[in-house]
This record gives C-alpha cells, sequence and structure tokens, in this order.
C-alpha cells in the first residue's frame, strides 16, 4: 500500500462583498463542494483542519471549538478538529499538516477549510486590523506602518536596482484582471489597461490603486487522502513532489535584502526535491498580493533573470495563452483577499489547473504546477510543485 497523500476534492464560493451570506453557509457549503467533488462520504474524514477567520472571533472561536462537527454531521467519526494559521501561508500549512499526517498514518482522509467575511468589518476596521497584523509593536504601530507602504517601498527599490518601468508593474496586474475576467468566482472581472491601472490613484508610491487589492467574503476547501484511497473516488488526484520553505524575519524591516526575500532558497529546496526544473513547469500561480512580488519571485525562482520579469510581462508571456500561465485565479489583486484564504484559494486554484476544471482558463496539457505564498509582513517564503502523477 501507499501512503503517499494526494487531494482528490476542491471547493469554493464566488468572493466579493456579500452582507447577507453567512460564515457557516460559506464554511458548509466550500465543505461539501470539496467532499463531492472528491467522492469522499463525509464519514469518512477523520481530520478537519480550519484556517482562521480574521473578521469574527466568534466564528473562529467555534471553528476551534468543533462547531463545523456538528454541522456537516461528522459526530463520532472526526478523531481531530484544530485550527492552523499562518497569516498568508495558511494554505500551505495546511497541506503540509494534511500531507504529514496521512503519510505518517496518523490520519486517512483530511478535510481543510477555510471560510471569511470581511463586510462584517467597517472600512476602518479592516484598515485597523491588517495595520496591526504582523507589524512590531513597539517600533513600527506606533509609526501607522500599513501593508500598502510594504510593496510600495520594495516597488521603489525594485525599480531603481534594475530599471524596471512603473508600466512593467502595471502590465501584471493586467495580466492577473485578464485571468479573473475568465473566473466566475473571482471579485473583479472587468477588463482593464495598463492606461487605467496608471491613470488610477497614487496609494503608496508608486502603487496605484489598481495594483492593490480589496477585502472580501469568501471561501474554499480540499480533501487530502491516501494515494491508494485517491485512485479509487477520482481519475485527477494531485500530488506533492516538492516543497521549500524560509521563514526569514517576523519584521519587514529586518529582511536583508527586500527585494529578493528568499524565494530563490525556498524555490531551489522545492525544485531539488521534486526533481524538476523552472522550465518543467506549466503553470506557475502565485499569491503575492502586489504586483511588484510577482516580478521578485519569478526571477528569483529561475523563471528569467534578474531585471527581466516586467518585460516577460508585458510581452503578454503570464497571460492566457502566454507560455508562463501566472496565477491563473487573477491572484488577490482581481480575485480579491480574503486573508487567511487567498493562499487556500491560490491552492485550490492549482488543483483545479491540474484536474483539468479550470473551464475558460483551464491551461491545456498542465500536469506540474508550482504555487507559492507568503506570511505575515513576508516574513516567509513557501513554494510547493505538485503534479497530476505521483512521484
Amino acid at each position: 500500500m501507499s501512503r503517499n497523500a494526494a487531494v482528490v476534492g476542491i471547493g469554493e464560493v464566488p468572493v466579493g462583498k456579500f452582507p447577507d451570506r453567512q460564515l457557516l453557509d460559506i464554511a458548509i457549503t466550500v465543505a461539501e463542494q470539496a467532499l463531492e467533488d472528491g467522492g469522499v462520504d463525509r464519514k469518512e474524514v477523520d481530520t478537519l483542519l480550519m484556517a482562521p477567520c480574521f473578521a469574527d472571533p466568534w466564528f473562529n472561536t467555534d471553528l476551534g471549538f468543533a462547531r463545523l462537527v456538528d454541522e456537516l454531521g461528522m459526530r463520532a467519526t472526526v478523531r481531530l478538529n484544530a485550527q492552523v494559521n499562518a497569516g498568508g501561508s495558511t494554505g500551505a500549512a495546511l497541506l503540509k499538516v494534511a500531507v504529514g499526517l496521512v503519510e505518517s498514518g496518523q490520519s486517512e482522509t483530511v478535510l481543510c477549510l477555510h471560510a471569511e467575511k470581511f463586510t462584517n468589518l467597517s472600512g476602518q476596521e479592516g484598515f485597523d486590523f491588517f495595520a496591526k497584523a504582523g507589524i512590531e509593536r513597539d517600533f513600527e504601530a506606533p509609526f501607522g506602518m500599513a501593508y500598502n507602504a510594504i510593496p510600495g517601498l520594495t516597488a521603489e527599490r525594485y525599480m531603481y536596482e534594475t530599471g524596471t518601468p512603473i508600466e512593467q508593474l502595471a502590465e501584471v496586474s493586467v495580466a492577473c484582471r485578464e485571468w479573473a475576467s475568465l473566473h466566475p468566482n473571482a471579485m473583479f472581472r472587468k477588463p482593464m489597461t495598463v492606461e487605467d491601472v496608471l491613470a488610477s490613484k497614487v496609494i503608496a508610491s508608486p502603487l496605484h490603486a489598481l495594483m492593490l487589492n480589496m477585502l472580501g467574503d469568501g471561501g474554499s476547501a480540499f480533501v487530502v487522502t491516501t494515494e491508494d484511497r485517491a485512485r479509487s473516488l477520482t481519475e485527477t488526484p494531485v500530488y506533492v513532489w516538492g516543497e521549500g520553505d524560509v521563514v526569514s524575519t517576523y519584521s519587514f524591516a529586518q529582511h536583508d535584502d527586500i527585494t529578493r526575500m528568499n524565494w530563490s532558497v525556498a524555490g531551489d529546496r522545492a525544485f531539488q526535491q521534486a526533481g524538476v526544473t523552472p522550465e518543467d513547469i506549466d503553470v506557475l500561480e502565485i499569491y503575492i498580493a502586489y504586483p511588484i512580488f510577482h516580478l521578485i519571485i519569478m526571477e528569483e525562482l529561475g523563471f528569467c533573470a534578474r531585471g527581466e520579469a516586467g518585460a516577460l510581462v508585458a510581452a503578454g508571456e503570464t497571460r492566457p495563452g502566454g507560455s508562463l500561465p501566472t496565477s491563473t485565479n487573477g491572484d488577490a489583486m482581481s480575485y480579491g483577499h480574503i486573508g487567511a484564504g487567498v493562499g487556500v484559494a491560490t491552492l485550490v486554484e492549482t488543483c483545479r489547473q491540474l484536474m483539468d476544471k479550470a473551464g475558460e482558463r483551464q491551461v491545456p496539457g498542465a500536469s506540474i504546477a508550482l504555487k507559492t505564498a507568503a506570511g505575515g509582513a513576508y516574513s516567509n517564503a513557501n513554494v510547493a510543485i505538485l503534479g497530476r502523477e505521483p512521484r
């Protein structure tokens, strides 16, 4: 018997402003979708892992206190109900924990899910939340540190070092929006141009409003089980080939180089473990929320040389039909920002592409995908390589 782990089912609801949609409904919906998609009976789930809900502390406590075990009809069949929180890297952490539990024999079938509802917060409350998360209390918070300032600072430095023009940063947002226009669950689907991006208000120089992301409501889920069980459930299981992780620092100000941030180290570890190279990757799924980091990640992972990523994007290579399809759900800039769930949604989209279930945005013949994640104030770099076949 093989205890290699595989993702067998995925679920996702539309992202947007849905004040009448309840968090419990989101959680139940994505869980049932993932179970149905993978052909898994709910009584077969022995482990339930949840990402945190940032906007509703009461519901978040409910998750840790097994509310969904009751709501999903899993009483006495679930052996472990727990939360996993790694900020934006929560999707990567959920996958790693689920795979570890399955491959060690501690679990047979793990359901991972996330639900978020930022419309529970006022605009100011949402801003205040992200002005405190991952921000050093004594030396940064008193001076008004904000997340939009971080990519602005990074972009200024990167553009200075490489000569990359602002138009090429705008191209990243345009490419992500083109993918999102094909995604029925994306928050923003209206096509836009580089001119539109640069005509929008400057928020954190040099970044314009259409280079940023918007908080929304949403949720997604995935199911992990053994390879043997997966083959009996679905024709399209997805396997983890390799992972690389680096946790650098709590405070963004402590990075040795804000235009690199250990992505090459994490990437090298993942490529080595998977036994592939950048040339083997069919789909690049980046969750990072701002265009400047797309350019840095593509270069640090070896998809192009330093300073060349902007031209690669401007040439259309990351768009539908390009040689390096990237962020096929639109990333947080167009898909929408759902807190810790953006990373979960990125994993779901990665699996969807490898399962050949992406509809209009399906990358033909996609068999190997690379997914990234970063949590906190860019405190860590995570790279995972997944494939249609076991390794």
